[in-house]
């Protein structure tokens, strides 16, 4: 594996480091204290993010993304969630799975979101459904020409202000197979509302929310894709959610192990450092660790992704990225409070911000508990990643 990085893509970290350092992190505790950013604040974001090009960074040039490789996106995200998820979340993105659409479809939901015009949400997760995605409920019944979707979704990020949903429905009950359509969903589509928007225990500014289908009818070229198949458009985009899910927590443990070496140095107990003290110094090293584990594990995913393995293969080491990547985050956070004490449980320092925020990385993306079942399945059947 050769994880040399380009120049140009080395000179591209630094322009992102900045851009968190001077753009986003003076707005963190505005984000915590309001769980979200004044309007012209948010389009200023992103105007600045669009003009050095970290749009859209997995999309490739001729729709107007940054066009990076697996393993540019995983290094641009850790650079880019040093800083609170509420922040990193502001720039605009564009999923893979819009790819999927149309030459009209393109211009009306694709290119928007590339240069920021346009906010998205992903609409699987119901309130009965969340691991078991292939359990959803939500049905959409073909009628005189259109689509009439009725049902019900959860915890969906971005439900409250999104341009646009995707929006996942059975289609085809009777199928053991080729069960569930994809949807563009506009705002303002009767009988599509936005219900209750959730109070999260972490990642303020960063909202999720419920939407609700009454009779709301689609038209038939705002299908994603073909009907029945939606969850094959959506499945390549598991394993390298999985995998920027990895690098999500990447940038979290640096930032927190940079903070905890600090206030090491610092904070004087019994006339001394506490760095000075073997326990401490234990905490750092394992930190630094877990850190070291985590990169190389992601760097290892994103690899095999862009060096085109099999996608049985590709998931299996996505999935071993995002399971420990996530655990270790949790890890980390822990033992930077405890070295931080009575300190790092006061809401306005990083730490304990970050100590929330870690918690749900075990849980979106699929469960650690999924990824075990992943990584078992492809262990019990192929060997270690054969």
């Amino acid at each position: 594996m050769d994880f040399t990085i380009p120049d140009d893509l080395a000179e591209f970290r630094r322009v992102v480091r900045r851009f968190v350092d001077n753009i986003l992190l003076p707005h963190e505790d505005h984000v915590e204290e309001h769980d979200g950013l004044p309007e012209e604040v948010e389009r200023s974001i992103k105007k600045k993010a669009v003009e050095i090009g970290l749009n859209a960074i997995g999309m490739p040039e001729e729709v107007g993304g940054a066009g990076l490789d697996v393993l540019g996106q995983v290094l641009v995200t850790e650079e880019l969630f040093r800083a609170l998820g509420g922040l990193a979340e502001v720039v605009p993105t564009a999923p893979s799975i819009l790819l999927a659409c149309d030459d009209a479809q393109r211009e009306r939901f694709l290119l928007p979101c590339v240069t920021g015009d346009k906010q998205w949400c992903f609409a699987l997760t119901e309130p009965d459904t969340g691991s078991d995605a292939a359990g959803i409920k939500t049905r959409a019944e073909h009628r005189d020409g259109s689509w009439v979707i009725n049902g019900r979704k959860r915890f969906i990020s971005h439900a409250d202000s999104a341009d646009f949903a995707i929006v996942f429905a059975v289609t085809h009950p009777d199928r053991e197979k080729d069960r569930i359509t994809a949807f563009l969903v506009e705002r303002g589509t009767p009988g599509f509302a936005v219900g209750q928007t959730h109070k999260t225990m972490g990642h303020r500014g960063y909202r999720q929310a419920e939407l609700v289908f009454d009779d709301c009818v689609v038209p038939a070229e705002n299908v994603l894709g073909e009907p029945g198949h939606g969850f094959d458009i959506a499945h390549g985009g598991l394993s390298s959610g999985r995998v920027m899910t990895a690098a999500r927590c990447l940038g979290p443990m640096a930032r927190l192990i940079d903070e905890g070496v600090e206030w090491a140095k610092q904070r004087v107990q019994f006339g001394r450092p506490i760095a000075d003290y073997q326990a401490i110094q234990f905490m750092l090293a394992d930190c630094a660790t877990d850190l070291q584990a985590a990169r190389m594990l992601t760097y290892s995913a994103a690899w095999a992704a862009d060096q085109g393995e099999a996608a049985k293969i590709v998931s299996a080491k996505a999935s071993v990225a995002k399971l420990f990547a996530s655990e270790a985050l949790g890890r980390v956070a822990d033992r930077v409070l405890q070295i931080f004490g009575g300190t790092g449980y006061m809401n306005e320092t990083y730490v304990e911000r970050a100590y929330r925020n870690a918690r749900i990385e075990r849980i979106w993306e699929g469960t650690s508990e999924i990824q075990r079942i992943i990584i078992a399945r492809n262990l019990l059947k192929r060997g270690m990643f054969a």
